[in-house]
């Protein structure tokens, strides 16, 4: 079948003052950047748009939540820690922001390591076929050591290496996420899939210690997930698949025991957004009355940009 051209001389339009935008400069637009701004000044100069106002909602969502006295649990993959947040990180814990912090493995092991030694992450391209990836003794034996004296005490993964590190005053202790948290009495809590992380490669490890420690931490973390109710914050930071599988668990343990999780907000924080993060913590615990955030960029950018408008709203109100 053949085609003729078809006359367009009939299509109707209307004048664009009639029609509605999404965008205007009254409204919308940013305002201009000075030298010298503050942290709030600039957060207001953003653009009224997307990602600038998912971030500005997510600050005030846990502003709000401090005043409550509800819970800011701050879940992070092992990136987040080897990117030397420690330092931000701990000045939220210590204005009373965060309120707890779920790490999987591979974030302790990195915070371990920093207060060991004031350094972590090494080239595996560069040994992993030389067989000594992941082989440093004092990483293994120390942790799988840890572990195993805590657990024997009752405690978890976190609480167990925290300890561990400031009751050893390793060297950078001060540097390290859990020694801060357990010195500030705060949950810490590490999930664990083993087979993933190097110290479940050494002949210290024991894999009923580290079901334990992590099954402990799953019922801590779940507790605070249960508080979560009428205004905390969730935010999962870097981990694309265990810790959003860990929460949605924890959420779902919650609920069937009676506590009634809603109206509260999530937000996931990641250089790219993956599928669990967006349905496990963004979407589907939300779908009552609460609301789910996503804020992309990188972690060493995007968390002291986020702590920075959080503790300058906090001082200015």
């Amino acid at each position: 079948m053949k085609y003729a051209p078809l006359d367009f001389s009939g299509i109707v339009t209307y004048p664009i003052g009639e029609r509605n935008n999404k965008v205007s400069v009254a409204n919308d637009f940013a305002a201009p950047v000075e030298a010298g701004m503050s942290v709030a000044g600039l957060l207001a100069a953003l653009p009224k748009q997307l990602g600038s106002q998912s971030l500005l909602k997510v600050i005030d969502a846990i502003v709000a939540a401090r005043e409550k006295g509800k819970p800011v649990v701050m879940a992070m993959g092992g990136h987040v820690i080897k990117c030397g947040l420690q330092p931000v990180l701990k000045s939220l814990i210590e204005a009373d922001v965060v309120t707890a912090v779920a790490l999987n493995g591979a974030g302790s092991i990195h915070d371990f390591e920093i207060a060991l030694i004031g350094a972590t992450s090494e080239d595996v391209g560069a040994v992993l076929h030389a067989g000594t990836f992941g082989m440093a003794e004092e990483t293994g034996a120390q942790i799988n050591a840890a572990l195993k004296s805590g657990v024997a005490a009752g405690l978890g993964h976190g609480e167990s290496l925290g300890r561990m590190i400031l009751d050893r005053e390793l060297p950078f202790r001060e540097q390290s996420l859990m020694a801060v948290c357990v010195r500030r009495g705060i949950p810490v809590t590490v999930h664990v899939a083993i087979g993933t992380d190097i110290t479940h490669q050494h002949p210290s490890a024991d894999g009923a210690v580290l079901g334990a420690a992590s099954y402990t931490d799953f019922k801590i973390l779940t507790s605070v997930v249960s508080q979560l109710g009428d205004g905390g914050v969730y935010l999962n930071v870097g981990s694309a698949v265990l810790l959003p599988e860990v929460f949605l668990k924890a959420l779902s343990i919650a609920q069937n025991l009676g506590h009634h999780v809603d109206h509260f907000t999530t937000a996931n924080f990641d250089m790219q957004q993956h599928y669990r993060p967006l349905v496990n913590v963004v979407k589907r615990p939300t779908s009552g009355e609460s609301r789910g955030y996503t804020v992309t960029g990188h972690h060493e950018i995007m968390i002291p940009l986020l702590a920075a408008g959080i503790l300058d709203k906090i001082k200015s109100g």
